[in-house]
């Protein structure tokens, strides 16, 4: 695997700190952060030094865990002792009802994946976030955050907010999720949105047509009061670990580097042998207990990807097997609706597992990709998110690992880094085609995927395929 590390610096001569390094062009000499001796959570002082590459092998790198942006997790869900004059409060305020994704970005903002926004975006949030994606704090600091966090409301509801200065929200069933204080409504430029986050307004787009079509003319913002934590009730709510949780968790397994995989596909062992080569270039680099964290998207995915459940099924199976070691591996959920918008949503990405704690953070081809919608291309260029990562405003301090591509050596029978040498021996198996090979009950080269993992994935085509075959009961009309 050919690493790109950015190290993050205090005061150095030698070092641009926004550029990438690659440690092979670097010869006898390596750039490196020393470490304090005595990691101490949640903070990350770096001091950069030039040594010789000689002295790597007796060198012991430490860490500790990266500082959430803003310096603090933010945490918007109100005290037990607090919540019941919050829902008093609540009842004689307007109405707003929160769609189903909107719930997920409250859960998103409310556990601090957002930090430091403590709400829906105002609109100088909002302007700053679609135009420059990140936002400046008050001390001149500035943070990433690509993709605006906001909630529609429609005519109506603006009508019936009127003049106050809060509002309660309700959740899709109906229920008391929280309040939205010292509001502002602003217009809902829903052209400027799609475009400047996307890249371009062809019809197809899934999070365009589910959630910002529909949605309402007026964004709302404001300083978000949850009421208690966000639950589902699917049986995948233990897996939904705040960054609180994560940091916690990290902690006690006593993590010197955590390295978070994104994805919303089934491993298969491809992504393993990158999480599994990560792993090993971090001990190369002298970090002794390096901990993956395996972080699935949880919300919002089109319609023809792997739903949730079946997929943590699947994750599940690839830790029993033994393709992964359940000791220096986390799997968690991460709540945030997907945008399919490549290089912008990657940022965030990237920045929401900063604040789970995460230093080091894999990224791969096509990153948040996706198919142009109505032409035979993908819609963005397949390496342009991690370029766009080693660049980003407010992402300094996280170290991004770029990978080589895996694909299936015929040679071998097993998954590998390909090798342009000997290209003709490579299959190239894509998540569309993995899709197909288990929706036609058709088996994948021996070596892809672990036979427990897979045959999850079978199970769940099958099943489709039994719902379809299923005669639907005739609706009378009288």
């Amino acid at each position: 695997m050919s690493l790109t590390i950015r190290l993050h610096t205090t005061t150095t001569t030698h070092l641009n700190p926004r550029k990438p390094i690659n440690t092979k062009k670097l010869k006898n000499h390596l750039y490196i952060t020393k470490f304090p001796s005595k990691p101490n959570s949640y903070s990350n002082p770096f001091a950069t030094q030039f040594i010789s590459s000689k002295k790597m092998s007796s060198l012991v790198v430490k860490s500790s865990l990266i500082d959430p942006d803003g310096g603090s997790l933010v945490d918007l869900v109100v005290l037990e002792s607090s919540r019941g004059s919050k829902t008093l409060e609540a009842e004689s305020m307007p109405k707003v009802k929160l769609t189903k994704i909107d719930l997920e970005w409250v859960h998103v903002l409310s556990e601090g994946w957002a930090s430091p926004l403590k709400g829906f975006m105002r609109e100088d949030e909002y302007l700053q976030s679609l135009h420059f994606n990140f936002l400046r704090m008050g001390d001149g600091s500035i943070v990433n955050m690509s993709l605006p966090i906001v909630l529609a409301i429609g005519d109506e509801d603006k009508e019936r907010i009127g003049g106050s200065p809060d509002v309660a929200l309700l959740g899709p069933d109906g229920d008391l999720v929280g309040n939205l204080r010292s509001i502002e409504i602003y217009k809902h430029h829903k052209e400027e949105r799609i475009a400047r986050t996307w890249g371009t307004t062809a019809p197809g787009l899934p999070y365009v047509e589910e959630v910002i079509t529909p949605a309402g003319n007026w964004l709302i913002g404001g300083d978000l009061e949850v009421l208690k934590h966000i639950k589902y009730n699917d049986g995948l709510d233990n897996y939904r670990l705040s960054p609180q949780q994560l940091r916690k968790e990290f902690d006690k397994r006593q993590a010197d580097a955590v390295f978070a995989f994104q994805l919303r596909n089934p491993v298969h062992n491809g992504h393993a042998l990158l999480m599994n080569d990560t792993r090993k270039r971090l001990l190369e680099m002298g970090f002794k207990n390096p901990i993956l964290l395996l972080h699935p998207l949880g919300g919002f995915t089109k319609a023809d990807d792997v739903p949730l459940d079946v997929r943590m099924e699947q994750h599940s199976k690839v830790l029993e097997d033994g393709v992964l070691d359940p000791e220096t591996t986390i799997v968690a959920i991460f709540p945030s609706p997907m945008h399919y918008a490549g290089p912008t949503e990657v940022q965030w990405h990237a920045k929401a597992r900063i604040n789970a704690g995460a230093n080091f953070y894999i990224v791969g081809r096509d990153p948040a990709g996706m198919g142009h919608p109505i032409e035979k291309r993908d819609l963005y260029d397949p390496d342009h998110g991690k370029k766009v990562l080693s660049m980003a405003p407010g992402l300094e301090k996280l170290n991004i690992l770029p990978f080589r591509v895996a694909a299936y050596d015929t040679v071998g029978k097993k998954m590998a880094f390909f090798d342009p040498s000997r290209a003709k021996d490579f299959l190239f198996i894509s998540g569309t085609k993995m899709r197909t090979y288990a929706r036609t009950g058709e088996n994948p080269p021996d070596g892809f995927m672990c036979p427990g993992g897979w045959e999850v994935l079978v199970k769940y085509y099958e099943s489709l395929q039994t719902e379809d075959a299923t005669p639907k009961a005739a609706v009378s009309s009288t």
